[in-house]
């Protein structure tokens, strides 16, 4: 055994990280982070699988026979039923499994999706924003071990889900290749934008920077792949282009096929290597894209904490903003299409939760608004949820030192998310109602101006959200129980209609309670009430907040 006394000046520390390398402690980061999201990982595993139980359990008895089930093939074949769920496969002899590829395959994978970027951001950016990592750094710990890591728990968590998936098909008499297939491409979705998700964390400065243009890539990506599925039967050369089309392109329960998975892998591999490289590139702490210097006096705007949460929100708004409005326009300009395929299929209309009767285009524009409007309902949830992230970060205290008061900073944040949601309701009615009418022609009449006011009817359901978020903040509860509550809202109002769940849960269901408007009358009633219960969970969130410590 030698017995060599250690290089002066060098501690046992540092001489041991180089003897171990760039991923010195990767190991215990590793069983660090998935002791972080011990619960995470498999909350989000149990509720995709659940998702898919309860749908291969309730199909059966939405579509009983063949019959039914070509009916709800041949909406498929329509350029909005394509846009919203899938590149439509098998549709000649539609089966429950390839209806489960087809129409909910997209929605899993943008789960996935979602689940690892918020994972990787979670340990990479995030920990550096906060300090944790230049603290950890400052053990046996090689460069990349936080990054690797991270990337560790990614694939720890999308296995998970592939797992729970198949399991759940399996468990309902689905083929196992075909269960396999659909379950891997899930994993596949989830591994490609996580990756993503640790180059962006690379570029970015910030771990709301990361989020969001990793976020911004998942938008474009079923973007491309609802152009792409809308334009042809069985997806366009524009679906190849889009990670999520490549997936749905396994064919499964129809025509399986495997190798659409191989770029899923190679693409994940490629951005994982990019982060790596750009690891190797820049300081603990920084960012690629460096944050440019502000003027040297700062603007009285920022004197309130209203001015200073929309001077941190204006990008999050802005690219909020242009993706809403893109997609609508989008929407909107297939609205020939639609009124074709409502006068062919009235039951159209049913399905997507358009009303039966009068104009059909408006039927349409108005279930599109609808999902629209929930969208907006997750940006005000995610928007106020920031809140807990300034206080834990210490820069919530530093405002009330300064003189903010609680209930200023708690009603300025939510008057800057509630002007910022009316902007979007507005944008995405606006595009909804300006593509429609280029589709139609001259015949449409004041259908953009229609729709754009009809957008501002969702704004109190949406101030609902927003208030809940913010009881969940002060009374710290986390706010858990707002996105079940809000889950639970988007998936019945999603696929309520495809289940034919009974009506009065239909009605019941929060976004169901808004008049489908432009295509019914407005009715003030209800959005009287839902304002004047958004009053009440707020006056109920300041003196829960007044009342609790900071970060208790």
């Amino acid at each position: 055994m030698s017995t060599e006394a250690p290089s002066r000046g060098q501690p046992d520390g540092l001489r041991g990280a180089r003897a171990a390398g760039a991923l010195a402690g990767t190991g215990r980061l590793f069983r660090f982070a998935l002791l972080q999201d011990r619960l995470r990982i498999p909350l989000w595993a149990l509720a995709l699988g659940g998702l898919v139980g309860y749908f291969g359990a309730v199909l059966p008895l939405a579509y009983p026979d063949q019959a039914a089930l070509q009916t709800r093939a041949a909406i498929l074949k329509d350029p909005s039923g394509a846009l919203l769920s899938g590149p439509g496969y098998g549709l000649e002899n539609y089966t429950l499994g390839a209806m489960l590829a087809n129409e909910v395959l997209g929605m899993l994978a943008v789960a996935a999706a979602l689940m690892s970027i918020f994972l990787v951001v979670r340990h990479t950016r995030a920990e550096e924003e906060s300090g944790r990592a230049e603290l950890v750094r400052a053990g046996v710990v090689g460069r990349y071990a936080p990054l690797t890591a991270a990337l560790g728990a990614l694939l720890v968590a999308n296995a998970a889900v592939a797992v729970i998936l198949a399991a759940a098909m399996l468990g309902n008499g689905l083929a196992a290749a075909d269960s396999l297939a659909l379950a891997a491409g899930v994993a596949a979705v989830g591994l490609v934008f996580g990756a993503g998700a640790a180059v962006t964390s690379q570029l970015s400065q910030s771990a709301r920077g990361a989020t969001g243009l990793a976020g911004g890539a998942l938008g474009l990506a079923y973007l491309l792949r609802g152009i792409g599925d809308a334009q042809r039967v069985g997806g366009s050369a524009l679906s190849w282009l889009s990670p999520i089309g490549w997936s749905q392109q396994t064919r499964a329960f129809v025509d399986l096929r495997w190798w659409p998975l191989l770029p899923s892998v190679v693409l994940a591999a490629l951005l994982c290597l990019a982060a790596y490289l750009l690891a190797s590139r820049r300081d603990l702490g920084a960012g690629l894209l460096a944050a440019h210097p502000g003027p040297s006096r700062g603007s009285r705007a920022l004197a309130s904490p209203a001015g200073l949460v929309l001077r941190l929100e204006r990008g999050s708004i802005l690219s909020w903003c242009l993706g809403l409005f893109a997609f609508a326009l989008l929407t909107g300009s297939m609205g020939q299409t639609i009124v074709e395929s409502f006068e062919a299929r009235p039951e159209l209309a049913v399905v997507i939760g358009g009303s039966t009767g009068g104009d059909p285009l408006r039927a349409a524009l108005s279930a599109f608004l609808r999902y629209f409007a929930m969208a907006v309902a997750v940006h005000a949830v995610v928007t106020v949820n920031r809140l807990r992230r300034e206080e834990d970060s210490g820069r919530t205290a530093l405002l009330l030192a300064a003189g903010a008061g609680r209930a200023r900073l708690l009603l300025h944040c939510l008057a800057v998310t509630l002007a910022a949601d009316a902007v979007l309701l507005l944008a995405a009615g606006f595009g909804l109602g300006a593509g429609a009418a280029s589709a139609v022609g001259p015949d449409s009449g004041n259908l953009a101006l229609d729709v754009t006011a009809a957008s501002l009817a969702y704004l109190p359901l949406v101030s609902c959200f927003a208030a809940l978020a913010a009881l969940a903040y002060g009374l710290r509860t986390g706010s858990w129980w707002v996105w079940l509550i809000l889950i639970a809202s988007l998936l019945i109002g999603l696929y309520g209609p495809v289940l034919r769940l009974p009506e009065a849960l239909l009605q019941a269901e929060p976004f169901g309670l808004v008049p489908a408007v432009p295509s019914v009358p407005l009715n003030g009633t209800p959005l009287l009430l839902m304002g004047l219960t958004a009053l009440v969970l707020l006056a109920a969130a300041v003196p829960a907040f007044r009342r609790r410590d900071l970060s208790a």
